[in-house]
C-alpha cells in the first residue's frame, strides 16, 4: 500500500481551502487562479452556457425543495434575466442587437434544458439540497469546501447516503463514471457530506442533461455512478494531489499565464504582460543589470 505523502509545516498557503473549482483553477491556468482566489478579483464575465447551467441549478434548487416544476422553472428564469450584459462572454456578438439574439437563445436553451430534466426528474429521498461546509481532513495541509447539489437516502445501503451532482452539458462526457474531473469533485463532496451527516456516505450520482435535442430520439439525460467502496486508490492520489498543490502555492514562485486556456487565457496573458499580479522583482533585476530583451 502506498504511503501518503507527509505534509510539511511551517509554510502559510495565500488560501484558506481547497474546492475542486479552485484546484481546477490552479491546475488549468495558475495566474487566472492566483488573480481570482488570492487577489479575490472577480471581474472576468462568464460564459452563456455557465448562466445557463446556473439558472438550471437554482430551477432544481427550488424543485427538490419542494416548489412546484412551473415556479422553479420561473426563478430559474428570473436569475437569467437578472444578468447584466457586462457579466456575460457574448464571443462574437458585439452590437445591441446581437446581445439581444444571444440571450434570447439562452433563454431557449435553458428551457429546452430543464424541460428535458423536469419532463422525468430522477425521485430521491431528499435530505439537503444545496448542502455547503468547510472541512478539515486527517492528512490534508488545507481544510476543503464542497456544495453538494442533493443529498439523499442510499437505495443501496441502509442508514447510508448518497451525494447526486447536475450537470447541464452541450454533450455527454467521455469515460462516464471513470473521469478523473468526476472523482475529484465527488471526494471533495464525500468529505464535507460525511462530516455533516455522520453517516456513511456510499454513492456520488451525477444526472448529464445534454441542451440539445438527440436527433435519433435518444435519451436527453445520462447517468454516472461513483461507488466509494472501490475508491481506496483515488482517495490516496487525491490526498497527494491537495498536498502537492497546497506546496506549490506555499513557496515563493512567479504565476505563469497559460495562454491555451480557452476561458481565461487571453485575460491571464495580458495580466502577466502588464505585470498587474505577482512578484516581478526577479525580472526588475534582469532589467536593470541589461539582461532584459532588446538590451
Amino acid at each position: 500500500m502506498k504511503r501518503e505523502k507527509v505534509v510539511k509545516k511551517g509554510k502559510k498557503a495565500p488560501i484558506t481551502h481547497w474546492s475542486h473549482s479552485s484546484l481546477m483553477a490552479f491546475l488549468r491556468n495558475p495566474l487566472a487562479w492566483h488573480k481570482r482566489y488570492v487577489e479575490q478579483i472577480y471581474d472576468n464575465p462568464s460564459t452563456p452556457a455557465s448562466f445557463v447551467g446556473r439558472a438550471g441549478h437554482l430551477a432544481l434548487e427550488n424543485f427538490y425543495k419542494g416548489v412546484s416544476k412551473e415556479l422553479a422553472i420561473e426563478r430559474g428564469l428570473e436569475s437569467l434575466r437578472n444578468v447584466a450584459d457586462f457579466e456575460i462572454e457574448f464571443g462574437r456578438a458585439k452590437t445591441k442587437r446581437a446581445k439581444r439574439e444571444k440571450r434570447k437563445s439562452m433563454e431557449e436553451e435553458y428551457h429546452r434544458a430543464i424541460g428535458y430534466y423536469l419532463a422525468r426528474p430522477p425521485r430521491h429521498a431528499v435530505l439537503g439540497v444545496e448542502v455547503s461546509s468547510v472541512v478539515e481532513v486527517e492528512g490534508l495541509a488545507l481544510p476543503i469546501k464542497a456544495i453538494s447539489d442533493l443529498v439523499v437516502a442510499s437505495r443501496v445501503e441502509k442508514g447510508a447516503v448518497d451525494i447526486v451532482d447536475h450537470k447541464f452539458v452541450a454533450g455527454f462526457s467521455k469515460g462516464g463514471a471513470a473521469k478523473p474531473l468526476f472523482m475529484i469533485q465527488a471526494i471533495f463532496n464525500y468529505y464535507t457530506v460525511h462530516e455533516l451527516f455522520g453517516k456513511p456516505v456510499r454513492r456520488f450520482i451525477v444526472y448529464e442533461c445534454k441542451k440539445t435535442k438527440n436527433a435519433d430520439g435518444s435519451p436527453q439525460m445520462r447517468r454516472y455512478e461513483i461507488d466509494f467502496r472501490t475508491c481506496e486508490e483515488d482517495f490516496l492520489v487525491f490526498h497527494r494531489l491537495i498536498n502537492d498543490a497546497t506546496d506549490e502555492i506555499s513557496r515563493p514562485r512567479l504565476y505563469l499565464p497559460n495562454p491555451s486556456d480557452m476561458f481565461e487565457g487571453e485575460n491571464s496573458f495580458d495580466i502577466y504582460r502588464l505585470g498587474l499580479i505577482g512578484d516581478n522583482e526577479e525580472f526588475t533585476d534582469r532589467e536593470e543589470n541589461g539582461h532584459a530583451p532588446g538590451r
